[in-house]
């Protein structure tokens, strides 16, 4: 028997109802304003959702600031939406112990 005689195969991943769940938790997460596609923390945009074909794009800056750094990621899967929603609030919990 192989592995793949017991793996079960996950549901199709659907972008649109994922996104709109993130935006759902990210909602949620103290700290966070939804703002147009985006999130802000203190008055500076820091997450930035689209939809993208079969994905969605997503961007997390590095730093609050005025000219912020982002880092790009491309969710294909509900467990890469939850590891971002996960990062999210680490950045968020590490920018207020910073403060």
């Amino acid at each position: 028997m192989t592995t793949d005689d017991f793996a079960f195969a996950p549901p199709p991943f659907k972008p649109e109802e994922a996104l709109v769940r993130l935006r759902r938790e990210l909602r949620e997460v103290r700290g966070l304003a939804e703002r147009g596609a985006g999130f802000e923390c203190r008055g500076h945009v820091v997450v930035e959702l689209s939809l993208d074909g079969p994905a969605i794009q997503a961007r997390l800056v590095e730093r609050p600031a005025r000219t912020p750094r982002w880092e790009a990621h491309r969710l294909t899967t509900a467990a890469e939406v939850r590891r971002f929603t996960e990062e999210v609030r680490r950045r968020l919990a590490r920018w207020a112990d910073d403060e």
